[in-house]
């Protein structure tokens, strides 16, 4: 059997073409801008809400079925979280998202950035400074963003 140029270049343009029809049917579609800035809003909208201490802004924000989890390797459910956050002890006096990047595979959004804040505890006017690298994980319901998971470390 012969094989010129011509079959070659063919053949391996049939191959070619078959493994990225493969690829695209097995790889999640890529994030539009408007996911990022969608999700974007609702990193934005959380900050606020924890500055806030809203317990109403902070649960339609999360998912159902949440876990957080803190830089002391506590980890709390939807409920709890929401209850902890905004139960008085403490109040936020600054949260800046520092470095934030956004990263969207399909109906999921992983996010970082670079935590830097302060609190006042409301006993005793104790300010606590804090640095963190957070990894938040987001989800799409629908047309919605929600807040899957949430990890921190200490910096």
């Amino acid at each position: 059997m012969t094989i010129n140029r011509r079959d070659l270049a063919l053949s391996t343009l049939a191959v070619s073409t078959l493994a990225v029809s493969a690829l695209a049917l097995t790889t999640p579609a890529l994030a539009t801008s408007a996911d990022e800035e969608a999700v974007a809003k609702k990193v934005e909208a959380f900050r606020l809400a924890q500055i806030a201490s809203d317990p109403k802004a902070l649960g339609a924000l999360c998912w159902d079925d949440l876990s957080y989890s803190h830089s002391n390797g506590k980890v709390e459910d939807k409920a709890t979280f929401v209850t902890n956050a905004t139960d008085g002890k403490s109040k936020f006096l600054s949260i800046e998202y520092q470095d934030p990047t956004i990263k969207v595979i399909g109906p999921a959004a992983i996010v970082r950035f670079h935590w830097v804040a302060e609190q006042e505890m409301v006993a005793d006017g104790k300010k606590v400074p804090t640095n963190l690298h957070i990894l938040m994980n987001w989800q799409k319901q629908g047309d919605d963003w929600k807040l899957l998971s949430r990890a921190a470390t200490k910096l």
